[in-house]
Order: C-alpha cells, then structure tokens, then sequence
C-alpha cells in the first residue's frame, strides 16, 4: 500500500448473486490513519466473507459501509457477526455500520436471533442521510440516495488527498452527478446491457455509467456488479460508446492504488 494515498480492493463484483468467478459486492477500503491502515468495508455481499478473509484479517476492519439491504450487498454480515462474536480469542470490539435505516433489525431478522439485543454487541448501526457526511478515520463519506427499489444510497469517499465513488445499486438519477463530479475513481455498476429490454428504476448499462463518468470528468472509471449471465464484453462495448478514458472491468481480487 502507498504511504500516502487510498487502496482499493476488490474482494467481490458479481452482480445480484455469487457467481463462479467471484463473490457479490464487497469492497475494502484502505489509507493510512494515525500510524497505522485504516480499514472501510463497503458491502458485504453474498459469499464475500469468506475471500475478505485473504486480504484483511477480521478484526482489523474498522467500519462498514453498506449501500443497501439486499442479499447480494449484506447477507455476509452473519459470518462477520460469528466471527466478531465468539472468537475463541475474545469478541471483537464494536464497529460503527453505516447503512440504511432499519439494517440492524433487518440483518438479525436475516441471522435468525431472537434476543432483542441483536447484533448490537458487535456493530453499532447508524442509518445514512441523503446528502450527509460522515468521519471515519481518514474517509469523509458522503451518502446520497439513489434509484433502486428499495432504499440505496451511493457513496463518496475522501481522503485529504484521493476520492472515490461508488454507485451502489442504481437505475440513472440525478444524484450521482455530485457525488461522482471529479473522483480520482468512480466504481460504478452496469448490470445491463444497451441491447436488452431493461426494467426501469433498478440498474445502469455500461453506456450509462460511460455517460456518468464523462459528464463528471472522472479519472478513471471501473466497472462493477456484472451479473453471471450478462456478457460483460458487450458491457464494455457499451461503455466504450460513451467514455474514451481510462477504464477496467474489474474482477475478483483486483487492487487499484489511487
């Protein structure tokens, strides 16, 4: 990792479910933070629980970010509640989750604990705000609510130096544009081809996303959540219609010093 800058990791992009080839939407964060790596994980989707595990040890991470509440965004955050609560080396200290409104009782809903404490021994749930800012460790996140059915929120993450977006789970809306204008790197999702019939108010072509990123004059654009059964050479060719930047497919494992 630079001594200075962001490090992206891509633990997991597989679009709406696990696929062969990757875990759904996980992503590590890192940058240097009074001394040491700071660690932000955004979403912890379907199977990414398992391969965070080869690039962070668990305990290390230091908060969470999770877009929405769908499965293929957050059901890992059981494994992560096991882990962080009976180590056999003792539980882990509890971590902020900034998430949607109602996550912490969605998520023990979806573990099945019947304790009214809930998962609150491990995580401490604050729900996001539509154009609010929060400070975690180096990263000022700023959250914007974007075009899915269910409440989602796209992110913008900032260090003194490096900034990064994330689209989240979104059909084209408005409220990407200031939370994308000039970020070293917008991770943007494009589960949908140009040539489908597409449902509305749900998710991005690789064209739109191309749009996103030249009307917000990004540095480099990567592109995210393909589905297994989308091709994603023709989710390139989309995008290559309408950005001529730099850009990358990403897959499973890849790293991106910003």
């Amino acid at each position: 990792m630079t001594t200075s800058g962001m490090k992206l990791t891509v633990v997991g992009c597989a679009g709406s479910f696990a696929g062969p080839d990757s875990p759904a939407s996980c992503y590590l964060v890192e940058a240097p933070f009074e001394g040491r790596t700071y660690r932000l994980l955004i979403d912890l989707g379907s199977g990414a629980f398992g391969p965070l595990q080869r690039y962070s040890t668990i305990r290390d991470i230091d908060a969470i970010a999770l877009s929405h509440l769908h499965a293929d965004h957050c059901f890992d955050m059981s494994g992560f509640y096991v882990v962080s609560r009976y180590h056999p080396e003792g539980a882990f200290d509890q971590i902020p989750v900034h998430a949607p409104d109602g996550a912490g009782d969605f998520l023990v809903a979806a573990y099945g604990i019947e304790e009214q404490t809930g998962m609150r021994e491990q995580f401490d749930f604050s729900p996001w705000q539509d154009g609010g800012t929060v400070q975690l460790g180096p990263f000022t996140v700023t959250s914007a609510l974007v075009n899915h059915p269910v409440p989602a929120y796209a992110f913008r993450v900032e260090t003194k130096t490096h900034s990064l977006a994330y689209s989240g789970d979104t059909g084209p809306t408005e409220a990407l544009v200031d939370i994308v204008d000039g970020v070293d790197v917008f991770l943007c999702e494009a589960s949908f081809v140009e040539s489908g019939t597409n449902p509305p108010n749900l998710h991005l072509t690789g064209a739109e996303a191309g749009e996103y990123a030249t009307r917000c004059n990004v540095g480099r654009l990567l592109v995210t959540h393909i589905p297994t059964w989308t091709d994603a050479a023709e989710v390139e060719s989309d995008v290559k219609s309408t950005w001529d930047g730099p850009y990358e497919i990403v897959t499973a494992g890849s790293t991106y010093d910003l």
